[in-house]
């Protein structure tokens, strides 16, 4: 008897199309089971055999929060490389260890959350080390090389799928989920949205996530922007997944709606696919999305649009073609070419910022490795958890012999008496078990818990010793002999328990505040202060105990020692990425905290040959005159301290660029919510100051010599070419730049602006050919007066150097190209927010839809410059469509006011606008300058004759 074989649905037929294939799933699934499907967590649907699937993974420098995995330097210490080939091959490496892991725990998801594209605008954001760089065309080129490394090159089938985030305009963690960044059009095409096409267009990109924050007024999860420009950038299906909580923020702290019902069905018509909200739990995401249906705000044509796209990147995962998926039986796990790659992207990431000789160290120098970072190997948010380690301190041991290095730390040592006279003492561990956090993965590791199965401290007549950091504004980390920092569980108990600070809420700091004769200890963590009970000390609302700090050594003290016995001091300073400046927090300077400056002021005195080795997430404002030596590096994953011994020996010679621009001091910086690049002259593109590095900077052990510039315009291409050759006497990689400038812009441009780069090794005497394509729209800009890029005639620097203020050679090429013309203001009006300049005026939404208006910043009167605006044969009114209440004011040319417009009376919302009208007279060209007052929003400015 034969048995007949089942027909097998196309959805599941490897020879149809994908979109076919969707097509046949998305008419098999009720609506029930779509509306599931749009909630991170989409759960299986046995009747057809498809599986439960989880958006998200996150996967920044390698696999992230799901247990070991190869740890790769941060982003920012990948920007550093300046090597596409290098971050693909990181990249690759990365994605085969998700499909690896995967095979074993499935909670490992192949939709991976990297990388992240928001330009490094601004330093003191606490999320710098998650991105590549303050250029968005360097940004864009690492971008690129990550997510083809993350997809693999099968035509067919993706390793895994990556989302860029944040969309978009995203650099601030103070109040993020609230504030509104205000990015006028030139900004926005210029900067923000660069970074984000370039990538996309490179096809290697499953999707986008949106940033909590605003853009102009409108949540970036209810944006238009994402129709009317991320979905034009390409013909693929891209899944939108909201960040985590996000969708409820519409209602619950924007307050951008009134109902759950109501965000949910914008957030899906503006184009989110996947939402991430309440954890693993998606019973309220399906009951909003039902509401919305049942209230008509939602189609299931609009829910099947969602499906659509998730289903789109499953198919490409090979979800349903195990055995057409060429990625299945990827097993690459923590392999020698893995660990081989984190060392030598360590390597790579290492810049060299000053050097007058001290570097590399001789043969047989007596070193002292000191500072709070000398013997550390930091992890972040977004680190896995490691299965190898290498710190400073044990990669100088490794190359150099333990007995030609002594380290000195530098924490203040302390003990803490109790008004009693007693002091608090922790308890030994007995037999608790070794536990590091993170080692066994978490969905969401903000919900792992601190441990209990250690003794709370207790006090008794002698206490223990504890070391004391001070990590800058007063957040204070204690530490017990045997390494484990003190911190507090949810029973409320203070152990000395956790291996690292970390967590989402850190609960391993604290702080000193005066009281009386004394000091509070005050934990971070709950807000509460310390107190000593009966059943061990304890942190609490009432009683706090009084503390007498009793300083048994100052960190200087023997840092000074250890300095004066070498013959060569480094001292290793930086950031904790869990502390300070990280995700939640921004940071409030570019300084150095004092503890670290203390550190630093004693070794200085104590051997003049002092380097500064600064291990961290962001750029310092730091004095490096009387420094013999100054190098950065990114916090750099398992293989730093391998890697920063290695460079420092000489194995390597440093080939590292900065990615950002460094300042001198905080007062070049703007506003962190100022977003307007070209205005507040932000970036290397703009910054007229004098940086304490610039962006592309990075010195070297040998020297390079650069000739033979050429340039010349073929078609819509120019084709520039050089040659870079090692004039010095080691093997080493250099990292050469080009730079263009339009030298007679008509309206602001970059001052320089990187167009490509590449980075290459030369023996010494070698010579390189180098030759760059740059295509004639990367010398547009966004016109506003006619709202779409323009080539703009006349002469173009191109420029070729080792950063951007190291320029070697320069030559200028005339473009022909199409000439601005006035803005016909007669026949199409002012849009408000095409201005050119601005003072005292923010963007906001003239819509909860679409469109953008202005309004004057609180307290301020807002001015608007629009140039050359053409009246034709003459106006004789003008009118505005305004919101609110308040007044606008034009005038000509910079001459007096010559009409006022005035809503006495303001209008009923935000959105309810009126049109005020009255006469003016003008005709020909003109620049007209508005002046805005009051709480109005200003939408539209028409002329008629």
């Amino acid at each position: 008897m034969t048995v007949r074989t089942p027909h097998t649905p196309p959805f599941r037929d490897p020879q149809l199309p994908f979109a076919k294939r969707v097509d046949d799933l998305l008419a098999r699934l009720t609506l029930e089971e779509k509306v599931s499907f749009l909630h991170q967590f989409a759960p299986a649907v046995e009747r057809l055999g498809i599986a439960a699937f989880r958006t998200g993974q996150e996967a920044l420098h390698g696999v992230a929060w799901m247990g070991p995995a190869t740890v790769f330097p941060q982003a920012v210490g990948l920007g550093a490389t300046w090597n596409d080939d290098l971050v693909r091959r990181v990249g690759e490496a990365v994605s085969k260890e998700a499909r690896a892991m995967r095979a074993r725990d499935d909670r490992v998801g192949l939709n991976v959350w990297a990388p992240v594209v928001n330009l490094l605008r601004h330093p003191l954001w606490g999320r710098n080390e998650e991105g590549y760089s303050e250029d968005p065309g360097l940004t864009s080129a690492i971008a690129v090389a990550y997510t083809r490394g993350l997809r693999g090159d099968h035509p067919v089938y993706w390793r895994t799928a990556p989302v860029l985030k944040h969309w978009l305009a995203h650099n601030n963690e103070t109040r993020r989920d609230t504030t509104s960044s205000s990015v006028r059009p030139r900004v926005l095409h210029e900067y923000d949205l660069r970074a984000f096409r370039e990538a996309v267009e490179a096809g290697a990109v499953a999707g986008v996530m949106p940033a909590y924050n605003l853009v102009n007024g409108r949540p970036n999860h209810v944006s238009p922007y994402l129709r009317e420009h991320l979905r034009t950038w390409t013909d693929q299906d891209l899944l939108v997944c909201s960040d985590a909580g996000a969708p409820s923020n519409l209602v619950d702290s924007e307050h951008y709606f009134a109902t759950h019902e109501e965000a949910t069905a914008a957030a899906l018509l503006a184009g989110v696919d996947s939402f991430t909200d309440h954890g693993t739990d998606p019973a309220k995401t399906v009951a909003r999305v039902r509401g919305a249906l049942e209230q008509g705000l939602l189609t299931e044509a609009d829910v099947d649009a969602a499906v659509r796209r998730q289903l789109s990147v499953r198919f490409r995962l090979g979800e349903f073609d195990p055995d057409h998926d060429p990625h299945a039986a990827t097993g690459d796990f923590d392999t020698p070419e893995h660990r081989a790659l984190a060392r030598e992207a360590a390597e790579q990431a290492v810049v060299l910022l000053r050097n007058d000789g001290l570097l590399p160290l001789a043969p047989g120098t007596r070193v002292a490795v000191v500072g709070l970072l000398a013997d550390e190997c930091k992890l972040d948010w977004y680190s896995g958890t490691l299965l190898h380690r290498s710190t400073p301190l044990e990669g100088l041991y490794e190359r150099f012999g333990a007995e030609r290095v002594e380290f000195a730390e530098g924490v203040d040592r302390i003990r803490l008496r109790t008004a009693d006279g007693t002091f608090l003492h922790v308890p030994t561990a007995g037999a608790a078990s070794d536990h590091v956090r993170g080692a066994e993965g978490a969905l969401d590791p903000a919900l792992l818990a601190g441990r209990t199965d250690l003794p709370p401290l207790t006090t008794d007549a002698t206490g223990t010793e504890l070391a004391l950091v001070d990590w800058g504004e007063g957040v204070l980390t204690l530490r017990a002999p045997d390494g484990r920092y003190l911190s507090v569980a949810d029973d409320g108990c203070v152990r000395a328990s956790a291996d690292q600070p970390g967590g989402w809420v850190v609960q391993e700091t604290f702080r000193l505040e005066p009281h009386g004769s004394g000091h509070l200890l005050r934990h971070l963590g709950t807000g509460h202060h310390v107190r000593v009970a009966a059943e061990g000390v304890k942190v609490a609302e009432e009683d706090p105990e009084v503390f007498e700090l009793v300083v048994t050594e100052r960190g200087e003290e023997a840092v000074a020692r250890a300095s004066a016995r070498a013959d060569v001091v480094l001292v290793v300073a930086g950031n904790d990425p869990h502390l300070g400046g990280r995700e939640t927090r921004d940071r409030t300077t570019l300084r150095l905290p004092e503890h670290q400056e203390r550190l630093l002021r004693a070794a200085r005195a104590a051997n003049r040959n002092t380097a500064l080795v600064l291990v961290s997430a962001y750029p310092y404002a730091v004095e490096p005159a009387h420094l013999r030596a100054v190098l950065w590096t990114a916090h750099g994953g398992q293989a730093a301290g391998t890697a920063l011994a290695r460079v420092l020996a000489g194995d390597v010679s440093p080939a590292g660029r900065l990615p950002q621009t460094w300042y001198e001091d905080d007062s070049d910086l703007p506003d962190l919510l100022d977003y307007d690049v070209i205005g507040s002259r932000q970036t290397y593109l703009y910054f007229e100051g004098a940086p304490l590095f610039p962006f592309g900077h990075g010195l070297s052990y040998t020297s390079f010599g650069y000739g033979d510039l050429a340039v010349r315009l073929d078609e819509d291409v120019v084709r520039v070419s050089f040659t870079v050759t090692n004039t010095g006497q080691a093997t080493a990689d250099e990292v050469a730049q080009l730079y263009t400038r339009a030298v007679n812009p008509s309206v602001p441009r970059p001052r320089r602006e990187l167009a490509a780069h590449r980075r290459i090794t030369l023996a010494p005497g070698e010579k390189a050919d180098l030759a760059f394509e740059v295509p004639l729209f990367a010398l547009e800009f966004w016109d506003v007066a006619q709202g779409r890029w323009r080539l703009e005639p006349g002469p173009y620097d191109f420029l070729a150097g080792t950063s951007s203020e190291d320029i070697r050679l320069r030559t200028t090429l005339t473009l022909d190209g199409e000439p601005g013309v006035p803005r016909p203001v007669l026949e199409g009006g002012l849009n408000a927010a095409d201005f050119d300049e601005q003072s005292g005026i923010e963007i906001v939404d003239r819509t909860r839809t679409t469109g953008d208006a202005v309004t004057p910043a609180p307290d301020r009167t807002g001015e608007l410059l629009y140039r050359n605006c053409d009246f034709g044969a003459g106006v004789t009114r003008v009118s505005v469509e305004v919101a609110g209440g308040g007044t606008v004011g034009l005038s000509l040319d910079g001459g007096p006011s010559l009409t006022e417009l005035t809503a006495h009376t303001p209008t009923s919302g935000p959105y309810d606008y009126t049109t005020l009208t009255a006469e003016l007279t003008a005709d020909g060209v003109h620049d007209v300058r508005l002046r805005l007052s009051g709480p109005l929003r200003l939408a539209r400015v028409g002329f008629t004759g």
